[in-house]
């Protein structure tokens, strides 16, 4: 049976922080379990500020071993109010087009507004504004300062599938993205640009941006 389409879904795509797997540009400067437990507190920082958006569902498109991952318990916690599934696909393009169509088939009809788990920043009132847009346009695409991308947002998910065409994790996969949507006809929103977390730089950034996260606790703890 089909489950009633929500308002819309927020679709968070995440990686199981597991020291050595994750964020490892951040673990060359701060190690593979301090960079392991960064990524934690991002992706709890970022689906408590999902879940914390009135009137959708939210979905995590997993990859990764959660029981090896650093906070794990909570993690666990926090993800039983979400439908998680698993990422498929062969690389990072697909696995993302593919998470949409996930979506779309558990709800079809609803709206899919997805992020990432590089962004602890992201706070309920920009999620909330970016649905706001993405009810005014077809897609909504908010740039990060690297050139690439925190968030998209389709007014039918199914148009995910020009990300299959764009090449991930460069300078210009912003641009691309908006122009691989642009090039099917969609409307394009801009978002707030926003940094993600790569590098002890972003690091620094993203944790002042954000004082009472989880994430700037973690980082405040990094070299004790």
């Amino acid at each position: 049976m089909r489950r009633q389409a929500p308002a819309a879904v927020v679709l968070v795509v995440a990686k199981a922080p597991v020291a050595g797997l994750a964020k490892t540009r951040l673990a060359a400067s701060v190690g593979a379990r301090a960079a392991a437990r960064l990524a934690a507190a991002a992706l709890l920082d970022t689906v408590d500020s999902a879940r914390a958006v009135r009137d959708v569902t939210v979905a995590c498109a997993l990859t990764g071993d959660l029981a090896q991952a650093e906070r794990t318990g909570e993690l666990a916690a926090a993800l039983r109010g979400c439908v998680v599934f698993p990422q498929r696909g062969v690389d990072f393009a697909d696995r993302l087009a593919n998470a949409h169509a996930d979506v779309a088939a558990r709800f079809p009809g609803a709206p899919v507004l997805q992020v990432g788990m590089d962004t602890p920043q992201v706070r309920p009132a920009l999620l909330t504004g970016a649905l706001t847009r993405l009810g005014e346009t077809d897609a909504v695409l908010g740039p990060a300062v690297d050139g690439g991308w925190w968030a998209l947002g389709l007014r039918r998910p199914a148009d995910a599938r020009v990300l299959r065409g764009v090449p991930m994790s460069r300078p210009d996969t912003g641009a691309l993205t908006a122009a691989a949507l642009r090039g099917i006809g969609l409307r394009v929103g801009p978002l707030p640009m926003l940094s993600d977390v790569d590098t002890v730089v972003d690091a620094v950034l993203v944790a002042a941006q954000a004082p009472s996260s989880r994430f700037a606790r973690a980082f405040a703890a990094v070299g004790r």
